[in-house]
């Protein structure tokens, strides 16, 4: 089970392939915020509507400053035809070695109807400009999610 990270903490970096296989790299949003989302599946109900309500709001938190990456073990190619089919915005991000989702502490034991499982944490990490963690929420919900970190950042 991988370390949960708290306000404060520095948020690991990483360097992922986006879903054209560009290299996204954390400290490259360095002196802006970002909101990283982790999600266990491309083109699965609930990912779904998380990564649509992140779209809906992109324009709303840009404007706020904050940048959106979400985060799930597929390969850039899921994430295209995700992105197409559903006409995403945000930035996804492909974590087939798990390194990623593990350092933010979003990958481990969890339920799944009434079974314990190991596997993705749909998780929400704020991190502020300077790469500090702003808020970290873990076992959050794909629906209304997205309202609830708008509403607590005050937007």
């Amino acid at each position: 089970m991988s370390e949960r990270l708290t306000p404060g903490d520095t948020a690991p970096d990483f360097t992922l392939p986006d879903a054209d296989g560009n290299q996204i790299s954390l400290a490259d949003r360095r002196g802006r915020k970002v909101i990283v989302y982790f999600y266990p599946a491309a083109l699965t109900p609930g990912c779904t509507k998380q990564a649509c309500d992140f779209t809906d709001n992109l324009d709303l938190l840009a404007g706020a400053g904050y940048d959106v990456i979400g985060v799930s073990p597929d390969q850039p190619e899921k994430l295209a035809k995700f992105r197409d089919k559903e006409s995403l915005k945000v930035t996804l991000v492909a974590d087939p070695d798990k390194k990623v989702l593990e350092a933010y502490g979003a990958f481990g034991e969890k339920k799944l109807y009434g079974k314990t499982v190991t596997g993705v944490i749909r998780s929400t990490v704020v991190v502020d400009e300077q790469g500090k963690v702003e808020r970290a929420l873990y076992n959050v919900k794909a629906t209304g999610h997205v309202a609830k970190i708008i509403k607590d950042l005050g937007l």
